[in-house]
């Protein structure tokens, strides 16, 4: 390992080099103090305040979210969002704002200004130091989200006595109409003005009228727009029968040190010099306002109890423990120090200001939304204010599951869960259902467009109801035969069963979502001649409409079956398993195509009517990894590549993943590099991406540069235990790192100038199965 020697990399040429592997060079202990100094460096510090939201910083627990920033008067202001505020519109809203006007104001004339957000503890730190009345004065204030409670902290320490005064700022306080609403509105209709069915009604918040001294509001829904209508639309009342939208409830009351209620809106804290105001925050459904006030009080007394230094030194515990479960950090080899504007350093940054915006929200009942997760801020010109998000409150799989393909790497298991709950439990219900009335067949299908309780967008389905239609699928051509959702649902549970090796996780959920899957492909279509499937009618993602036997629902067959098939057979049984050869069987081989450079992998068979811009055929490479570094006829996958019909690095575009995995180091480089630095350019956060396709802060754009700069470095064969090191990492980059893979094993290791320095593998008996891509 002393002298690295590149070599091209074909599947032919792929160097197992016998590793050395150097235990004790450096404790665990060690590792986790170099990995905190390492992140320190990426704290977002600003030295002035903000103008406007457009200036915010984001922190949160992974259920609520603030956007937080300091104006230029000194108050402290914030947006509160929260994974489960949905409205009676069925749209994610804001829970609400909150302004703390501190007295004196933190920012005076000639004050020194400091606004941090610090990774590793969780936090967002305040200070200002200066002269009031000629006197020195030190002001700092710590701001955050409980990680393991629903309750948000402003503390305060000063030279001088302070106030803080707290006021609740609504801006939902009077019904309005919205004069347009957009795609996947529950009420959205395209043949009408402003895509409005009828009127859509945003319904206000309401002040808590109490005489106990906290101050607080609620939004309550005491009507629910879209969820019977789009269930009776389609032919799903009898399925889905429980409105997850009526009567639900949120808000937060807040309280403080020796704090006094002076109006409905404001509460004031006693002038000292130390003291806290806490915002409690909570979502209840179903729920009436009364019940749900009763449950937020006993829920803050509760808080209470528990010692606030104890809760203190549990969320830094949460912290500490979520950055060490991995980490990577590159630098440049010409330099030993970090410089804000190498290329390394703005992708390691973004690397981990992405993965803390999804520890942010990724912990709530319901999946990161991927147009701008729950750190949305108000819009110029466009109705809703902070409450809007381009593209609705629907989830897109294809959008959905890009913020958490890097998450087994990164060891984030816990952010999975709520993803895995609505599509793996509460969505494939319905679609068990939906398959067996609308057919006539046993399995399920994964429509592309869905809204969280299972129905199809309700303008993509149709206003038409189902009674009357011969055609039972959506009246969309959008997505209409796409059906990758289930096979790459499957592939990723398959991934997190290899990750973790849990045994229920596998036999309650990947095995029988797996059999439906496979089951309704294998019921919807018929046979050719050779007993092949014959998949039409299909589609290329959303790019290519008129398709027969489309790659990325074929790969994905391919992929699962061939996964299924290879458990080890105390884990299965034989009916499963003949079912399972006896599918692969049927399916077509993968389709290709002739180009310049030889044969390539094809979106399909047949392809025709391009109305979109993704790369289907790729998808072989990823996600299902079937073209790549150690893999048979990887020119299929270079070639694809090279002559795809679009190019580009920003939002959902994949160009960067499929470049690492198919070795292409350069590219892959110069295409991460290129979008870590392209945040939006009227957020002042720099991992606030986006509008690009969808929204800011784009959590596609962030998604996609997680799972490329993982799959430079480190990349797990689905397929056997190999696990590749360096498969695309660029020789001119050093790099420490700490990353997962299947079987439940931990590669912590160093690459300095050319050369692997220290390397551990855990368990040892894994070390057989890491291969070094030759340098």
């Amino acid at each position: 390992m002393e002298n690295l020697i590149r070599l091209p990399i074909t599947s032919t040429t792929i160097c197992a080099f016998v590793l050395i592997f150097l235990f004790g060079c450096q404790s665990g202990n060690v590792s986790v103090t170099q990995n905190k100094n390492r992140l320190e460096a990426y704290n977002v510090v600003w030295e002035s305040p903000s103008k406007d939201h457009n200036g915010s910083m984001p922190i949160g627990n992974g259920d609520i979210g603030l956007n937080v920033w300091v104006e230029e008067n000194g108050d402290i202001c914030f947006y509160i969002g929260k994974t489960d505020s949905w409205g009676d519109n069925g749209r994610l809203l804001k829970v609400g704002k909150v302004r703390v006007t501190c007295e004196p104001a933190i920012i005076s004339q000639g004050s020194d200004f400091r606004q941090e957000l610090d990774l590793y503890s969780g936090t967002i730190q305040i200070s200002s130091h200066g002269n009031i009345r000629g006197k020195k004065t030190d002001i700092s204030l710590h701001l955050w989200v409980d990680a393991n409670h629903p309750v948000v902290h402003l503390t305060h320490e000063s030279s001088i006595p302070v106030k803080l005064n707290a006021d609740i700022e609504l801006w939902r306080t009077e019904p309005i109409a919205l004069s347009e609403i957009g795609v996947s509105d529950l009420l959205e209709d395209r043949s009408n003005p402003g895509s409005l069915h009828e009127p859509v009604i945003v319904e206000p918040d309401s002040l808590i009228q109490t005489t106990k001294n906290y101050i607080g509001w609620f939004h309550h829904n005491h009507k629910s727009v879209g969820f019977e209508l789009t269930n009776r639309l389609q032919g799903l009342s009898e399925f889905n029968t429980s409105d997850p939208i009526l009567h639900r409830t949120f808000g937060a009351i807040i309280t403080g040190s020796n704090a006094e209620r002076l109006t409905e809106r404001t509460l004031q804290t006693a002038s000292s010099k130390e003291g806290r105001l806490n915002v409690y925050i909570l979502t209840k459904h179903p729920s009436q306002p009364g019940d749900w006030l009763n449950t937020i009080e006993n829920m803050a007394g509760e808080i209470k109890a528990v010692s606030f230094i104890e809760r203190q030194k549990a969320h830094a515990k949460w912290w500490a423990e979520f950055w060490n479960r991995s980490w990577i950090h590159a630098t440049p080899a010409d330099s030993s120090t970090l410089v804000m504007e190498n290329d390394p350093f703005i992708v390691s940054r973004a690397y981990a200001l992405q993965r803390f915006i999804n520890a942010s929200a990724g912990r709530g009942k319901y999946p990161i939304k991927f147009n701008g997760s729950i750190f949305t801020v108000p819009a110029k010109g466009i109705p809703g204010g902070a409450d809007y998000r381009k593209w609705g409150p629907g989830y897109w799989w294809q959008n959905t599951r890009l913020p958490y393909l890097s998450m087994c790497t990164s060891a984030d298991y816990d952010l999975l869960q709520a993803f895995f709950k609505m599509y793996a439990e509460e969505i494939y219900k319905i679609c068990k259902q939906r398959t067996n009335k609308y057919f006539g067949i046993e399995g399920a299908y994964f429509p592309e467009c869905m809204y969280f309780w299972g129905s199809v967008f309700t303008s993509t389905y149709g206003w038409t109801p189902y009674e009357e239609r011969s055609d039972k699928l959506q009246e969309s051509g959008w997505h209409k035969w796409e059906w990758v959702a289930g096979p790459e649902l499957v592939f990723m549970m398959l991934d997190y069963f290899d990750y973790t090796q849990d045994v229920e996780f596998l036999e309650n959920k990947i095995i029988p979502v797996a059999n439906d899957i496979m089951g309704f492909f294998d019921h919807y279509y018929s046979t050719d001649e050779n007993g092949k499937l014959l998949m039409y009618p299909s589609m290329a993602c959303e790019t290519w409409w008129n398709c027969t036997n489309p790659m990325p629902e074929l790969a994905g067959l391919h992929s699962i079956t061939r996964r299924l098939s290879a458990l080890p057979e105390d884990l299965t049984n034989e009916q499963d398993r003949d079912f399972w050869n006896t599918f692969s069987a049927k399916l077509p081989d993968l389709p290709v195509r002739e180009t310049p450079s030889g044969k390539a992998l094809a979106p399909a068979a047949r392809f025709e009517d391009k109305r979109n811009v993704e790369n289907p055929e790729l998808y072989a490479v990823f996600p299902f990894r079937l073209f790549g570094i150690g893999q048979p006829n990887l020119d299929w996958g270079k070639n694809a590549l090279e002559h795809r019909w679009d190019k580009g690095n920003f939002g959902w575009r994949q160009d960067d993943i499929f470049m690492a995995y198919l070795g292409l180091t350069e590219q892959a480089r110069n295409y991460l590099v290129a979008r870590s630095r392209n945040h939006d350019e009227g957020s002042r956060f720099p991992a606030f991406w986006g509008p690009n396709y969808d929204w800011t802060p784009d959590q596609d754009h962030g998604g996609v540069l997680m799972k490329a700069f993982q799959s430079m470095l480190m990349q797990a064969d689905p397929y056997s235990k190999k696990i590749f090191l360096l498969p695309a990492w660029p020789e001119e980059w050093n790099v420490e790192f700490k990353l997962h893979a299947p079987y439940s094993t931990t590669i912590e290791g160093q690459f300095r100038n050319g050369k692997i320095g220290k390397l551990n593998v855990i368990p040892a008996s894994r070390k057989e199965d890491v291969v070094i891509i030759a340098f």
